[in-house]
């Protein structure tokens, strides 16, 4: 044992832990490796890999590695390759992949044929899931499916499905929206409508899979007896069907080695059973327990807070991740004025970072990238987007805008006319707008559905009244004619209506307004703000598929887990995001944002900043009640202060105005010595209109020329 420790350490200079070391030795029977965040877990599991092989001369070929994405499966592949060139593969692979083959196994074998309906591959599908769903969701609700209903609809089923729910319960469990249930049934039958061929996504490659190895002993033996030797990794992110078809294929010799960490179980809102992994000794009893606790990632100050703020959460193993990395600074947790300042503040700190790919910007919600791809975009700083966020440009939300904007440059287009006055808060039925449709009409539109359409006088009163705001709209700049739509053509109303009825999110949609309006700042016409859009959704895919060199990442935290970087920046940390409003209201989604969290802290090995702002929307935002509870760890408090209900603190450090501070912009010349109160002496060599660029000895900072001003915070020096 110790000769393969020892070759290993000269060989690849490699040297394992103790732990490490008892999960490589650790072969026969079920283990159960919880490995804490940065430990190794990769590298220990090909280390066990080559053991098996140069060891116990087990035939790679027996030996059968699970992973939970195809990335994972091809860095496990590349990892054994460079550790073990000399021997034949092992086989790596996703459980859908597994799944798949088990399936198309069985369906040749009952003789049913099948149509795959999601993924690429050779042709196109004449049916796919995504068409299925929104002409069911059409028949349903009489209206077209939103992107956003859509994604909520098809995780919804998905989850049913690895959560194994019988068809018979589909209707009665609470979905993303009223009537989701039904629809999902729906979709099911029209899947099996024709006899002896099936439609099929890919949750029923794992659900027929699970069924097929179940009653089929003879096909659950042809699989059973390729392997010897299993490892599941990353498996907190595994269904109950997964956990279930890797049951049916180690049933026989029980060698199963499960890689997981339930701190990052972060995926139960698609299935994913955490709890599976709590309960491991009821479904293997005989199983030994390992925990890698050793962190060789983070810094001293992130994995002693993360390792304390993580304890906060009741259903978990209980482990003490640690480290011997040495101290580098604490954690920061910075509060601003709004996004803005959020945003000018990361800008401002990246164009003084050299190594942009070892920074990272992570959030919780996709939507929160898009002002900063525009951003970054206009001042020419690298990204990459781990999620390329392209359903942003194409949400509803979006597309109204500019059909608003769209009908300005033409006020006699019935055809863009009929896709916004639904949402004028007009109170029109679909009867009344097909009335006037169908009605042949000249002239401008709000006057032509006067003139054909029986309407109530208070309609007939706003349609007059958009009609005198459509005639100021080609005058004024995109920023003003988006607050225009939203507030004087009361779409802002109508969406929140729509948003009740549909279950959207309101908060969200404002969010997506108030992105908009950002970057329609920036230009001058409604053409610009257009080809502005555009633009960005090419820059994002091209972050997403062909990343300029040195480019810093942008993340959800879901995405983010298994990457590291020296610093990483959580933004948008406020009440009702991370967690949101729903989490709060459940015990179980509390915890899980509370790991989302805990994995967003532990992607950061040397500068973690937590940053959120005070106000939104003219409202005003608490912070998160975790960047609370990680402030509380800071400070060795013995209790977390104002965590259910925030308040306002009582006093607020202010920087004291200095008399001698200059207050005049006119003051400002680029050349002058000054002196900042945090930042020292340094040399202006820009000023801006809104901000003033100063060099403090290498450092240049980008600083906000109103504040500067408002609060005196430059003081004119001698050379």
């Amino acid at each position: 044992m110790n000769d393969f420790f020892i070759r290993k350490s000269s060989e690849l200079h490699i040297d394992l832990n103790d732990v490490q070391k008892q999960a490589v030795v650790q072969t026969e029977g079920p283990l159960l490796l919880l490995a804490c965040p940065g430990s190794g877990k990769t590298t220990t599991m090909i280390m066990r890999i080559g053991y098996l092989i140069e060891e116990n001369n087990v035939n790679p070929k027996r030996i059968k590695a699970i992973t939970f994405s195809k990335a994972s499966a091809r860095d496990m592949t590349e990892r054994f390759k460079r550790f073990f060139p000399q021997h034949s593969p092992v086989d790596f692979s996703t459980i859908h992949s597994l799944g798949f083959a088990i399936t198309r196994t069985y369906m040749t074998k009952i003789g049913v044929s099948y149509e795959l309906i999601e993924g690429g591959g050779k042709g196109r599908p004449a049916l796919n899931k995504t068409q299925m769903l929104k002409t069911l969701y059409k028949q349903v609700f009489r209206d077209d499916c939103p992107e956003d209903e859509l994604n909520a609809l098809s995780t919804f089923i998905s989850s049913l499905k690895n959560r194994m729910t019988p068809f018979t319960e589909w209707e009665s469990i609470q979905g993303p929206f009223d009537k989701a249930g039904e629809i999902a049934l729906k979709y099911e039958q029209l899947k099996t409508k024709t006899e002896g061929h099936l439609l099929l996504d890919f949750d029923d490659m794992l659900t027929i899979a699970e069924q097929a190895l179940r009653v089929d002993d003879h096909l659950a033996e042809q699989f059973r007896s390729r392997y010897d030797y299993v490892l599941t990794d990353e498996s907190q992110d595994t269904s109950l069907v997964q956990h279930r078809i890797v049951e049916h294929l180690v049933a026989h010799h029980g060698n199963l080695c499960v890689v997981a960490d339930d701190d990052q179980s972060i995926y139960t809102w698609r299935g994913a059973d955490p709890s599976y992994l709590l309960d491991f000794k009821l479904v293997y009893p005989d199983a030994k327990l390992l925990l890698m606790e050793q962190n060789y990632r983070s810094s001293k100050e992130i994995v002693e807070t993360a390792a304390k703020f993580i304890t906060r959460n009741k259903d978990r193993y209980v482990k003490e991740m640690r480290t011997d990395n040495g101290s580098v600074g604490p954690i920061l947790i910075k509060q601003f004025d709004d996004q803005k300042r959020q945003l000018d503040y990361i800008t401002y700190e990246l164009l003084a970072e050299q190594d942009l790919q070892d920074v990272a910007i992570l959030f919780r919600n996709n939507a929160s990238s898009t002002l900063f791809v525009n951003e970054l975009h206009r001042r020419g700083i690298p990204f990459y987007m781990k999620d390329a966020d392209d359903k942003f440009f194409s949400h509803w939300v979006v597309e109204d805008m500019l059909n608003f904007m769209r009908l300005s440059f033409n006020d006699e287009r019935k055809d863009i006319f009929s896709k916004i006055v639904m949402k004028m808060n007009l109170f029109l039925s679909r009867t009344m707008l097909n009335e006037f449709l169908n009605r042949e009409t000249t002239g401008n539109v709000f006057e032509a559905m006067i003139d054909t359409v029986q309407l109530k006088s208070s309609q007939i009163e706003k349609l007059n009244d958009y009609k005198e705001v459509y005639k100021k709209i080609p005058t004024m700049r995109p920023a003003q004619v988006i607050r225009m739509i939203r507030y004087e053509l009361d779409y802002e109303v109508a969406i929140k209506s729509r948003a009740e009825k549909f279950g959207f999110r309101f908060e969200s949609l404002l969010a997506i307004m108030d992105t908009l309006e950002g970057i329609a700042s920036q230009v001058r016409t409604m053409v610009e703000f257009a080809h502005r859009l555009k633009e960005l959704e090419e820059a994002v895919q091209q972050a997403k598929f062909n990343p300029p060199a040195n480019a810093l990442t942008l993340s959800t935290f879901h995405s983010a887990k298994g990457l590291e970087f020296k610093r990483v920046f959580m933004i948008d940390l406020v009440k009702g995001t991370i967690p949101s409003d729903e989490d709060e209201s459940d015990p179980l989604l509390l915890e899980e944002a509370r790991r989302l969290f805990y994995v967003g802290m532990t992607r950061a090995k040397e500068r973690l900043e937590l940053l959120s702002y005070r106000e939104s929307n003219g409202k005003t935002k608490e912070d998160s009640r975790f960047v609370n509870e990680v402030r509380a760890i800071m400070t060795k408090s013995d209790r977390i202060e104002n965590i259910e209900k925030p308040t306002k603190k009582k006093t607020k450090q202010v920087t004291e105005v200095n008399p001698n501070g200059i207050s005049d912009r006119k003051a400002l010349v680029v050349g002058m010595q000054v002196s900042h109160h945090v930042f020292g002496k340094g040399e202006v060599v820009e000023i801006g209109e809104d901000t003033i660029a100063i060099r403090f000895g290498k450092v240049e900072k980008r600083l906000s020329l109103e504040l500067i001003l408002t609060r005196r915070l430059l003081e004119e020096v001698n050379a």
